[in-house]
Parts: C-alpha cells; sequence; structure tokens
C-alpha cells in the first residue's frame, strides 16, 4: 500500500489531505462541544442543522464550481481554497450565536465544495495504473480513519489544557500547511475537452453519472452510507453526555472507535477487492451498517456504544471506499473533474437529507425510534443498490450507432454500426447506457 508514496507528488498531496484533515477533525469536535454551549440538550438539533448547512453548500456549489474552474490551474484553485477555508476557520472561536455558526459553516463549506473534487480528479491523472489507484484510494481511507481516530484523541489532550475554542486554531493551521505542501509540487494539467456552454459543463457530469449503471448503484449505497454516518457524527455528542453522563473526552474516545473500525477496513480493502470485487464488498459493508444501525436502539453502555461505533466504522470504510474506482472506470479523463463534483453533490444530499432526520426526529422523538428510522433508510438504499447496479455487468456490451457516419473516427477505432462492441462510458457517442 504505501509503495505508492515514492511518487512525490502523491506524497506531498497525501500529505496535504492528512494535515487538513486533522485540522477539520479538530473543527468537528470543537462545533460539537460549541453547538452544546450554546443549545444544551438541543445540541443534537443545532449540529446537525449546522451540517445540513455544510450539506447545501456541497450540494449546490460543487458542480458550479467545477464547471467555472474546470480551464484553470489546479493548483491556483487548491491553493486559493485552502486559504478561504484557513480565514474562515480563524472566526470560529468568535462565534456567540447560533445563526452564526450556520453562516459561517455554508462559506466554510462552499469552499471545500470546490477544493474537494478537484483534489480527488487529479489524484488518478497522477496514478494513471490502476493498482497504484487502488492503494491510493486505501490510502485516503485511511487518511479519513487517522484523522477520525487521532483527531479526537489529540482533542481530547488538548481539552485537558485548553478550552474547546482552542481546537479552532488546530483548522486554521491546518489549511495554511496543506497549501504550503500544495504549491511544493506541480499537477498534471487539465485536459480540455470540447468548448462547451456553462450550463452543460455544470450538468455535464451529472447526466454521465445517472445515465451509468454502477454509479447509480453507487448512489443508493451512498444513501445506507449517510443513514448510519449521521447517527455517529449528529448523535455521539447527545449520547455520551446526556445518556451516560460522560464528559468531553468520552465524546472524543467514542468518534476515535468509529475511526478505528475504518481503519481497520481500509488495511484490509486491498486484497478483499481483488477477491471479491466492488460490488459485493460495497453491498456488504452497507449490510454491516445496517445491522449496526438497528442494534443502536438498543445499546444501554458506554462501553457497548464504543464496540457499535467500531462495526459502523469497518462497515463505513467497506461501502465507501472503492467509490474512486467506480468513478475513475466511468468516465474519460476530461469528464473526471465533472463526474468527481456530481458524486460528491450527490452523495452529500444524502447526508444533507440523513444529517435533519437524525438531528432533528432525534430531538423530537428519542435516539431509539432515530436507530430504527436510519436502519429502514439504509435497508431502502441496499435494496436499491442491488436492484440498479446488476451483478453480471459484462466488460464490453455489443451495440450500434445509427447516427454516426460511417467515416466517423469513433466507428473506425470500434468497428460497423451494426456490429460494434467495447467498454462502454457515457459521452458525447454514448448518451445513453445500451441494453445488453
Amino acid at each position: 500500500m504505501l509503495s505508492v508514496l515514492q511518487n512525490r507528488t502523491y506524497r506531498h498531496l497525501f500529505a496535504a489531505q492528512v494535515i487538513a484533515l486533522i485540522g477539520t477533525g479538530l473543527m468537528t469536535v470543537a462545533l460539537g462541544l460549541l453547538a452544546y454551549d450554546l443549545a444544551g440538550a438541543n445540541a443534537g438539533a443545532v449540529l446537525g442543522t449546522a451540517l445540513a448547512v455544510k450539506m447545501i453548500a456541497y450540494v449546490g456549489v460543487a458542480p458550479v464550481a467545477q464547471a467555472l474552474s474546470d480551464r484553470l490551474p489546479r493548483r491556483v484553485v487548491l491553493v486559493s481554497l485552502d486559504l478561504v477555508r484557513a480565514a474562515i476557520a480563524l472566526l470560529l472561536p468568535f462565534v456567540s450565536e447560533i445563526w452564526q455558526i450556520y453562516l459561517l459553516i455554508f462559506v466554510l463549506q462552499a469552499a471545500s465544495a470546490g477544493f474537494t473534487p478537484t483534489f480527488q480528479a487529479v489524484i488518478p491523472d497522477i496514478l494513471p495504473d490502476e493498482a497504484d489507484y487502488t492503494r491510493a484510494l486505501s490510502l485516503s481511507r485511511l487518511a479519513y480513519d487517522l484523522e477520525s481516530l487521532l483527531s479526537p484523541v489529540l482533542a481530547a489532550a488538548l481539552l485537558m489544557v485548553v478550552s474547546f475554542s482552542a481546537l479552532f486554531s488546530g483548522t486554521v493551521f491546518g489549511f495554511l500547511i496543506s497549501a504550503l505542501l500544495v504549491v511544493s509540487v506541480t499537477l498534471p494539467g487539465t485536459i480540455p475537452g470540447p468548448k462547451r456552454g456553462i450550463w452543460e459543463r455544470t450538468t455535464r457530469g451529472l447526466r454521465i453519472y445517472l445515465a451509468t449503471p454502477r454509479l447509480r448503484g453507487l448512489l443508493a449505497i451512498s444513501l445506507a452510507v449517510s443513514a448510519a454516518g449521521a447517527m455517529v457524527i449528529v448523535n455521539t455528542v447527545v449520547l455520551v453526555k446526556m445518556r451516560f453522563g460522560l464528559g468531553e473526552a468520552e465524546v472524543a474516545w467514542a468518534l476515535a472507535a468509529f475511526g478505528g473500525g475504518s481503519m481497520i477496513a481500509a488495511f484490509a480493502l486491498p486484497r478483499l477487492l481483488d477477491r471479491i470485487g466492488d460490488r459485493r464488498a460495497m453491498i456488504g459493508g452497507a449490510v454491516l451498517l445496517v445491522f449496526g444501525t438497528a442494534i443502536g436502539a438498543l445499546v444501554s453502555s458506554y462501553a457497548a456504544l464504543l464496540g457499535l461505533w467500531l462495526v459502523i466504522g469497518f462497515g463505513y470504510s467497506v461501502a465507501q471506499t472503492p467509490s474512486g474506482r467506480l468513478l475513475r472506470r466511468s468516465a474519460h479523463p476530461e469528464d473526471r473533474p465533472a463526474i468527481f463534483a456530481a458524486q460528491f453533490a450527490l452523495s452529500h444530499a444524502c447526508w444533507l437529507i440523513c444529517y435533519l432526520l437524525a438531528g432533528r426526529f432525534g430531538a423530537a422523538f428519542g435516539i431509539e425510534a432515530t436507530f430504527v428510522m436510519m436502519a429502514l433508510i439504509g435497508t431502502a438504499g441496499i435494496l436499491l443498490a442491488r436492484h440498479l447496479w446488476p451483478a453480471a455487468e459484462p466488460d464490453e456490451i455489443a451495440h450500434h450507432h445509427p447516427d454516426l457516419p460511417s467515416d466517423h473516427p469513433h466507428l473506425r477505432m470500434h468497428g460497423t454500426k451494426s456490429h460494434h462492441q467495447h467498454a462502454v462510458i457515457i459521452d458525447d457517442q454514448h448518451r445513453t447506457w445500451p441494453a445488453a
């Protein structure tokens, strides 16, 4: 897995990702404690709404940001957005009203909505070999897991000597160091496609995504992932502090257990994917998430919660880490930024729904009922994934192109109009998925 770090460009970007994620992890802990400080028992509802605001920014901004920046130098885009995020994080310790949390979170996450898909789309260009890219995906998942594990531990240690508002300083430094690391390398240039209007550039990724069966299945799995993940992120602070009467450090350790389970899965995934493939692994991970979420309604002790969060973390990683492999093989290089932005927007639309439900439904009807409801949502996601993503997905599909002239480059490359078979990617010649 670590062999891909021999690539200097990827090594610097991976370090930038890890450092920025640790800073963001400190902000996640601090934000939950800030919500509790301002709203008390309603902290879950406040945090759920704040995270819903974050998702609104992600869903609304990502495709537009990608369309506006698709011809700009990637390094300029990434560094500029890191600096914007650092500036906003600098203001968070001075929040005194709940509405101020919502406003600053929207601006910060709007910048992240431009940063993250651009960052994700550049990795396949740096590591064109699929085996290397798979290792990079596992390392990226490991980076998220280490953040989930180490950031709460670091936060717990810092909270012994400083107030939670000081944790936001770590977020600022994380974004600044990330910007410096991006500046230190030369990134591959964007691959220009045909000139298109702003509306077509904004919607192109979504059209490719929704026309591809495996990606429609990925969206359904994203719904199951977000249902379980929202329960962990939104209601951990409520479970630990209100139900079990414990302190801030225990909140951090509970989040660390979730990250630990995900990290274990990240180490196992490269070999697992070689043996059983993406579809079986992802649906299996989603099944584990649903069972874990359903069991959550019965948790009666802090120790049991730690074990459950570990299991849910494992399923979380297995269900979503291979998504980059699906995206990579579902778009031409020039369309990768658009399709990564589409995945970013659509998956976070699922998070938007689940954050609101986990926070508001939990405040109104109780945590037990919310666990059951989120397990039902996850079950619906699994059933949809099995239906939308065929188990027997052929590598090549026979189809024809009655609308293309006989001398079209695509026909000269692959065959005649009446006898034509190759791996299909949605593009200008294949606007719909051919029937098998």
